[in-house]
C-alpha cells in the first residue's frame, strides 16, 4: 500500500463569464469559488511569482479580469486564459486548492502589496 498523500481530484470545474468566478470542487468534497482577477493575480506563472517568494510581482489593474478560455493540461493541471492575454500559468489541482483554501489570507496580503505600492485594482 502507497503512503504517498493521494492528489486532489476534481470533480466538477466551471466558469461563469457573467460573475467571472471559477467554482471548482474535489473528491475530498471541499469546494471554492474563485474570481478571475483572483486567478490573474496569483497565477502561478514566472512572470507572476518569479523564481523565488522575493521576486513576486505585485499585478495590479485586473478588477474586470475575465476568462476568456480554460485548457486541459495532462490530468494534472488547466491552462487559463486571461482576456488580457496572460496564459503561461499552468494551474494544477493542487495549487487551485490551495487558492481556494488560502483565499481569504492571500487576498488580504495582495491588498497590503498595492498599498504600499500605491497601485490599484482599477486599471
Amino acid at each position: 500500500m502507497s503512503t504517498a498523500l493521494a492528489s486532489p481530484w476534481p470533480t466538477e470545474l466551471k466558469f461563469s463569464s457573467a460573475e467571472r468566478v471559477l467554482t471548482i470542487t474535489f473528491d475530498d468534497g471541499s469546494s471554492f469559488k474563485l474570481p478571475a482577477e483572483y486567478l490573474r493575480v496569483e497565477s502561478p506563472s514566472a512572470e507572476v511569482q518569479g523564481h523565488g517568494a522575493s521576486q513576486k510581482q505585485t499585478v495590479a489593474g485586473k478588477r474586470d479580469v475575465g476568462v476568456s478560455g480554460i485548457e486541459p493540461v495532462g490530468r494534472y493541471a488547466v491552462r487559463i486564459v486571461f482576456d488580457d492575454g496572460h496564459d503561461t500559468g499552468l494551474f494544477s489541482w493542487a495549487y487551485l486548492q490551495q487558492l481556494g483554501r488560502e483565499h481569504t489570507t492571500r487576498w488580504a496580503e495582495y491588498e497590503r502589496r498595492l498599498t504600499a505600492a500605491r497601485l490599484t485594482r482599477d486599471t
